[in-house]
C-alpha cells in the first residue's frame, strides 16, 4: 500500500499541463448503462442491475483494465482523483457482483473483518481494500466532494453517476453530485419547520468538510434556499440495503 501512495504523490508533484494520461473509460461507460433511476425502500436513487452485470462479465473486464493501468502515468490532482473515484466505484461494484445476490455490501464482511477492510482488488501492483482507496488515497487529497461521488453500493449512498469521472470536467461533475444529493430529501437533506437534517455522511466525515469551511457552509453553498437561522443536523437514518434493482 505504501508503494501505491508513493506513486500517487509522485504523480501529483508533476506539472498539470502535460497531456492527459487517463485510461480509456469506454468499457466502464458500458457498465454504467446498467444504472437506472427508480425507488427502493421509499428512496429515489440510481439502481444498478447487478444480475445483468454478473451475467455479462463487464465489471470483471473493467477491473482487469484498471488493475493493469500504470498509475505512475497519472498527471495532476484531477486525473488522479477521477481515476481513484472511478476505481473505488468499480471495486465496490465488483464486490457486490462477485457475491451477488446479497442484501447489503456489508454482508460480504463480518463483525471482525468489515467489508471495507477486506481485499477488493489489485491496483498498481498492490492489493487494496475499499478503505485503502478511500482513506489513504482519496481523502488525503483534500476534496470533500468526493464523499458525494464514491458509492458504497447502498441505498443511502450518493447516486452512482451514469458516466465515468474524467479530469477535464471533474469539478462540474462533483458539483452536480453535490446538488443531486442535497436535493434528495430521502437521503441527502430534508427540512422541517425549524430544522435541517442531512445525511450522516456529513457527521462521519466532518473533518474533511471542516477543512473546506465546515459542513454548514458547504451545504448552504449548494442549498441557498435554506433559512439561515435553522440548525443543520447530520442524522438521516442510513439504509445499507444494496442499491440493486428489485426483480
Amino acid at each position: 500500500m505504501k508503494q501505491i501512495v508513493l506513486k500517487v504523490l509522485t504523480g501529483l508533484l508533476l506539472a498539470n499541463n502535460v497531456a492527459a494520461q487517463e485510461p480509456d473509460w469506454k468499457d466502464y461507460a458500458e457498465v454504467l448503462k446498467s444504472v437506472k433511476y427508480g425507488i427502493k425502500n421509499g428512496t429515489p436513487l440510481a439502481l444498478v442491475d447487478y444480475a445483468a452485470l454478473k451475467h455479462n462479465g463487464l465489471v470483471e473486464k473493467v477491473y482487469q483494465q484498471i488493475s493493469a493501468y500504470p498509475i505512475a502515468s497519472l498527471k495532476g490532482k484531477n486525473e488522479t482523483l477521477a481515476f481513484y473515484i472511478n476505481t473505488y466505484n468499480i471495486l465496490a461494484l465488483k464486490t457486490v457482483v462477485d457475491h451477488w445476490p446479497l442484501e447489503s455490501i456489508k454482508d460480504v464482511g463480518s463483525f471482525f473483518k468489515p467489508v471495507w477492510g477486506k481485499e477488493a482488488g489489485t491496483i498498481g501492483g498492490n492489493r487494496v481494500s475499499l478503505d485503502d482507496i478511500e482513506n489513504h488515497i482519496i481523502r488525503p487529497m483534500g476534496e470533500p466532494r468526493i464523499h458525494l461521488a464514491i458509492v458504497c453500493a447502498s441505498v443511502s449512498c450518493p447516486d452512482l453517476r451514469s458516466e465515468p469521472y474524467t479530469a477535464a470536467i471533474l469539478n462540474k461533475q462533483l458539483d452536480e453530485q453535490a446538488n443531486a444529493f442535497l436535493g434528495n430529501d430521502k437521503k441527502g437533506l430534508y427540512m422541517t419547520e425549524n430544522e435541517i437534517t442531512v445525511s450522516k455522511i456529513f457527521k462521519w466525515f466532518k473533518k474533511d468538510f471542516d477543512k473546506a469551511g465546515g459542513v454548514d457552509l458547504f451545504i448552504r453553498s449548494y442549498r441557498t434556499d435554506l433559512p439561515i437561522e435553522y440548525e443543520i443536523n447530520a442524522d438521516i437514518d442510513y439504509d445499507w440495503s444494496v442499491n440493486g434493482m428489485v426483480k
